[in-house]
């Protein structure tokens, strides 16, 4: 009996240790095929940025070129190949865009109306931006710029310098990341020049004649502009990149100054 239980035991024993090997021998492979999808993932996201930098490039090359292969300055949508990454690319003039650094309280309070804010909140976040950039302790408002962000329990306020990218309107008080998601296709702290109607989104064309304020034709030889790049990869892998870029005049060396490079989706 002694003798049965002990090669009982064993047996008992063996296949207890092949089930354990070959649970081991399961996560092993899940987690090698975790660590390569991972792996997979990473090269496609790091494809399709390259091809969308490539598109950006593709895009300053047609904009200087004449005749056929000369790109406007429209908002055209281009689709071309870049390696595997079908991409698509568009031109536009920042001069669409309303300066949230020269903007009047007024024009901004318009402009977050049209895009849905009640009059009440649309004119005191219009303030807050205002108050923002400006110099001085005294609020449009009423009472000091501090006083009001000290009542909400921030630790930051105004610091009186222009927005030196529209992404910092996230600090001003009452601007929650569904505004500016709503604003950032309507504003550049890059247009100096004032509002084209031409290029203008009919919520800023619209928001200007609520103001009473008209249009500007900028000089199309100082104009700021933006290229926007778009990469898809048929795995699904997607990156976008938007350049900002001001052209140099003729004998300033290089063609173009790139003022921003980024990824607005992040």
């Amino acid at each position: 009996m002694t003798v049965r239980r002990q090669r009982g035991f064993a047996v008992l024993l063996v296949m207890s240790m092949a089930a354990l090997l070959a649970l081991l021998g399961t996560k092993l492979t899940a987690a090698g095929r975790t660590e390569a999808q991972i792996a997979r993932n990473l090269r496609d996201a790091a494809e399709a940025e390259a091809a969308a930098d490539g598109a950006i490039a593709e895009a300053l090359f047609h904009l200087q070129a004449t005749g056929p292969q000369g790109w406007g300055v429209d908002g055209r949508v281009h689709r071309f190949q870049v390696g595997a990454a079908a991409v698509e690319v568009r031109l536009e003039s920042e001069t669409g865009r309303l300066n949230p650094n020269t903007a009047p309280v007024a024009v901004l309070a318009s402009l977050l109306r049209q895009i849905g804010l009640a009059p009440d909140a649309a004119g005191k976040l219009a303030g807050a931006i205002f108050d923002w950039h400006t110099q001085g302790s005294l609020s449009v408002a009423g009472g000091t710029k501090e006083a009001a962000y000290r009542a909400a329990g921030r630790t930051n306020g105004p610091t009186g310098r222009p927005f030196e990218t529209v992404g910092e309107l996230e600090l001003v008080l009452g601007m929650t990341p569904q505004i500016l998601a709503r604003l950032r296709p309507l504003l550049s702290v890059y247009n100096e020049a004032g509002v084209d109607a031409r290029f203008a989104s009919p919520e800023l064309r619209t928001a200007l004649s609520a103001a009473g304020l008209g249009f500007d034709t900028p000089d199309p030889t100082n104009t700021v502009l933006a290229a926007t790049a778009i990469a898809l990869l048929p795995s699904g892998a997607r990156a976008t990149r938007r350049a900002v870029i001001q052209p140099r005049r003729s004998g300033d060396g290089t063609p173009f100054r790139i003022l921003t490079w980024e990824n607005p989706d992040l």
